[in-house]
């Protein structure tokens, strides 16, 4: 399956980012992509409720269903499955900071709700996102499983490791990826690593914001980058993520069978 990664640094105005998306997925679709990734706040940037009087989860309620309905119509008339993230309304006085995935007809496939929240690095994103509990998630595209991870969950090998555990073989990953001293570092090990260690192919797209680093990326199972873009404010990549990938790295590196933990039931 063809898998596209598209990165762009997303405005206030929501309806022009999602004409951003359906350029972009035409884009990809005319490159063979089935599938394209989009980053964390593609419906909106968080920060745009710092500049207004405007609360973010007054923006979820507004732009939320709209968002998930462009998505839906989008993949429809592309016939390609997408994956992107946006503020959705919890119910409480704060949103939360939702994965969408929707196959080619159209059809929410499954919802995400980040499940860790970035509190580090100087940063708390408690202060304005409520917490899911209702993940991890996983969603079958073609003939891929494939799991939503938000950003920070990159950080934490359980999850991604229970990810796997519920049959991923493709860690599909938005991000707002704040630049900052050995950040960029830490993506790109975090990306080939969670790859390494689950022998699963990883795609990863990270917004392109004056604060954030782009770097979009594909990886193998056996943590070979196949596709990487920059800093580009609006980019893509493709890559070509095949099982036979996945068969050969679990067959010479056999870790998921030799390990002694488990994780949930097998």
């Amino acid at each position: 399956m063809k898998v596209a990664a598209a990165q762009f640094a997303p405005t206030a105005d929501a309806a022009a980012n999602l004409a951003v998306i359906e350029e972009m997925t035409a884009e990809a679709v005319a490159a063979g992509a089935e599938l394209v990734v989009f980053p964390e706040e593609s419906m909106l940037p968080s920060d745009f409720s710092d500049e207004t009087d405007i609360q973010l989860r007054d923006l979820a309620i507004a732009h939320w269903d709209p968002f998930l309905e462009g998505l839906a119509r989008i993949a429809r008339t592309h016939g390609a499955a997408l994956i992107a993230a946006g503020y959705e309304d919890s119910g409480t006085a704060l949103p939360y900071n939702t994965m969408a995935a929707v196959d080619a007809d159209g059809e929410v496939l499954g919802l995400y709700r980040k499940m860790h929240l970035y509190d580090a690095f100087s940063y708390k994103e408690s202060r304005r996102i409520q917490r899911g509990d209702t993940g991890p998630v996983v969603v079958r595209i073609g003939d891929f499983n494939v799991g939503l991870v938000n950003c920070y969950d990159i950080r934490f090998p359980e999850f991604t490791r229970s990810l796997v555990e519920m049959g991923a073989d493709l860690l599909a990953v938005s991000a707002a990826w704040v630049k900052g001293p050995l950040k960029e570092d830490h993506w790109q090990t975090l990306l080939r690593t969670r790859a390494i260690e689950n022998t699963c192919w990883v795609v990863a797209s990270s917004l392109t914001t004056p604060d954030c680093i782009g770097m979009s990326m594909a990886v193998d199972p056996l943590g070979v980058v196949r596709a990487a873009l920059g800093e580009e404010e609006r980019s893509l990549l493709v890559t070509d993520a095949d099982k036979d990938r996945i068969d050969r790295a679990r067959t010479v590196l056999p870790v998921l069978r030799n390990r002694r933990i488990i994780i949930g039931p097998r």
